[in-house]
């Protein structure tokens, strides 16, 4: 069964606050509070954040221009950004586009092409990939107490802030206000709202946002009441649907859930402490962070006095996708955390031994290596199931299992967007004369009717002097960047003095045999079984291998 948990008001919250909007960033970490009417009885434009991990309020400094004070907007949440549209000021509705940077807390007011919305207050906004719907609402001009309903249909392009109104196909919702709009994938969802009449309404719309076809849903179950002014938040293909108003004056303190699937309508049973009846309050899902959790903040009860009481809903519902990582993060979770610690630690390049799993190395790249398809296993080896983690710059960090310790080189295994690779690492940190410099490695392995050529050159740099390391000691990191196919990469500068680069060429399988075989230490000098640390700089080559 579901159930409500009422949070504790912890100081510097927002306080009571109606018509205001809450927009989840960071996957469900951080709760943004935008706008709405306040307790000092006017509009504000304060933004307060709330820590969903630490169950703390903050009220950051913002940078900018604060958009001016507003209730009854919209809020849309585009990757770190929040695009804030319409509104009212208390007097007169609006129409601009303001957008907050989470990342640094500064406001933007873009320059914006194309026919945008008409000022407005209650409307509702959704995205779908770069674009932002707008849809529905109301508003009215300075010379006239009429309020003007729309039934239009508007979206920005975020990446060109190109406005434009569309024409739409089907059976449209009837214009209206104060109703609900949600994305599930390519679908728009328009819940209830009040409609020009000032009747109720508790209809579902689907737009499909390719076609930009409207459909009126035929809906079953325990039926949707008619209202207004209510909450609507998506958890995967569920539709939460949570207080709101009907023509009886009366408020709504029920929770309803609709499948998209099946379209069928369900009265929600909880158990817990939940919300009062109540109407213009905001929430959003706090999903992946805190899995199936919904928040709602505030709202307005039936003496119009703004509330500032927070709650959490459990739904313990879990996404398909939810349960893929979740296996995933099952099976991985001992890697992923060896690999947090190397990237905390600069990211070096160590063999791991451990008693159940075989030697490892965390090797470093900019971008995915270009692999090619149908890879297959040699015989008499296991597949190598390995964990990608993407670091805050950018790079992905792959770990390669070691296969054999010979001296002065690695032979590793590993798996790259999906293609098993088989190399050798080597190191350029050791005594030799100039009749045996490292020269071009290569390996080769026929896939289908092609050979592919992996090749790491070593750099024209002279050889370090030899250091000393403690057994097992940390050795430095290699960064392993993919260049161009048809040309070698110049070497990379790489923490820790490490240089690679890679290239890759079509050769004939017999030739590139040869060659790997004559360029291979001789396995008699090393120490097959023993995990040892690499010093100074490491060069390496990756190859397509063959499946059992």
């Amino acid at each position: 069964m579901m159930r409500w948990e009422k949070l504790e008001i912890q100081r510097g919250g927002p306080g009571k606050r109606w018509g205001h909007t809450c927009n989840a960033v960071r996957g469900g970490q951080l709760l943004y509070i935008v706008g709405g009417y306040g307790e000092d009885n006017a509009q504000t434009n304060k933004v307060h954040v709330y820590d969903t991990t630490t169950r703390t309020w903050s009220e950051p400094e913002m940078q900018g221009t604060l958009p001016v004070p507003r209730d009854s907007h919209s809020c849309t949440t585009v990757g770190d950004k929040l695009f804030v549209f319409g509104g009212t000021d208390g007097n007169i509705p609006l129409k601009d586009l303001h957008i907050l940077d989470t990342s640094t807390n500064t406001w933007m007011a873009p320059y914006v092409k194309g026919e945008g919305p008409e000022a407005r207050e209650g409307h509702s906004a959704a995205l779908i990939g770069k674009r932002l719907f707008i849809f529905g609402g109301c508003g009215k001009s300075f010379d006239t107490p009429v309020e003007e309903y729309f039934d239009d249909l508007y979206i920005l392009n975020t990446e060109t802030m190109l406005w434009k109104r569309v024409a739409t196909t089907g059976i449209p919702p009837a214009k209206r206000n104060s109703h609900t709009c949600v994305s599930w994938k390519n679908k728009i969802i328009v819940i209830g709202g009040e409609d020009t009449q000032n009747y109720y309404m508790s209809d579902v719309h689907m737009l499909d946002a390719d076609t930009l076809t409207w459909t009126k849903l035929v809906t079953n179950g325990e039926l949707l009441p008619p209202r207004a002014g209510h909450t609507t938040i998506a958890l995967g293909k569920n539709l939460f649907v949570f207080g709101g108003f009907t023509d009886a004056e009366d408020l709504y303190n029920d929770l309803y859930m609709f499948d998209l699937e099946t379209f069928t309508w369900t009265k929600v049973m909880t158990i817990g402490e939940g919300p009062s009846a109540r109407f213009s309050m905001a929430g959003s899902s706090l999903h992946p962070q805190h899995g199936g959790v919904l928040i709602f903040i505030g709202g307005c009860n039936k003496k119009l006095e703004a509330l500032d009481d927070m709650f959490y809903l459990f739904t313990g519902i879990v996404t398909e996708n939810e349960r893929d990582e979740r296996k995933l993060e099952k099976l991985s979770l001992r890697k992923q955390l060896r690999l947090k610690s190397q990237e905390q630690q600069g990211l070096t390049l160590t063999p791991v031994c451990d008693t159940d799993t075989p030697p490892m190395l965390t090797l470093e790249t900019d971008k995915p290596m270009a692999m090619p398809s149908h890879i297959q296993f040699p015989p008499n080896r296991q597949n190598v199931y390995v964990n990608e983690y993407h670091n805050p710059n950018g790079k992905r960090t792959f770990q390669a299992k070691v296969t054999k310790n010979i001296t002065n080189c690695y032979t590793i295994e590993t798996v790259i967007d999906g293609k098993p690779l088989r190399g050798v690492l080597f190191s350029n940190n050791i005594k030799k004369t100039a009749a045996d410099d490292l020269r071009r490695k290569r390996v080769a392995v026929e896939s289908g009717k092609k050979g592919f050529e992996h090749v790491m050159m070593d750099t024209t740099k002279s050889p370090e002097p030899e250091q000393h390391h403690t057994p097992g000691a940390t050795s430095a990191a290699s960064d392993m960047k993919t260049p161009a196919a048809s040309n070698a990469s110049p070497p990379h500068e790489v923490s820790g003095g490490v240089k690679s680069s890679l290239e890759v060429n079509k050769l004939n399988p017999s030739t590139a045999a040869e060659d790997t075989a004559n360029s291979i230490p001789n396995p008699n000098h090393g120490h097959d079984g023993e995990s040892e640390a690499l010093t100074g700089e490491e060069h390496g080559v990756l190859a397509p291998t063959q499946e059992v």
